[in-house]
């Protein structure tokens, strides 16, 4: 069993520079099969972008798809690290309502740890894990 969040982590998540385009954002998460791709700045993580941010902070706004990902992301983020324990990890998302975690080290983005990576390895019968097992939608 799984004790920390290296153990169940997706690794190297898809990441987009912060003045790149929302379009260029939302073409990744399509190759990758992802609904949020991690925001740098010169390497170092800045933020998360979702496919909601998108919708909500972009198109419902009347703005295009060549608005910069900085203007769209998320800047604040909860993040972890390698070790952290699974339970720790879960009360972090509990606590701050995201279903998604990036994992750092020195700053740099490793991996993220997603609500359905943790039901994947806690209740592998749950509904919220099958639907995360399942292939993605094109």
């Amino acid at each position: 069993m799984a004790r920390t969040v290296a153990d169940v982590m997706t690794r190297q998540p898809a990441t987009v520079e912060c003045d790149q385009p929302v379009s260029a954002a939302a073409a990744l998460m399509r190759e990758k099969d992802t609904g949020a791709v991690i925001v740098n700045e010169g390497g170092r993580m800045m933020g998360i972008l979702t496919d909601r941010d998108i919708a909500v902070r972009v198109i419902a706004d009347g703005r295009g798809p060549d608005t910069p990902v900085r203007e769209a992301c998320s800047a604040y983020v909860e993040a972890v690290c390698p070790d952290t324990s699974i339970e720790q990890a879960v009360r972090l998302m509990r606590s701050h309502a995201v279903r998604r975690l990036p994992v750092l080290e020195d700053g740099r983005t490793v991996g993220i740890v997603s609500l359905g990576d943790l039901a994947i390895e806690r209740d592998p019968g749950s509904a919220l894990a099958d639907i995360s097992a399942a292939e993605g939608n094109r």
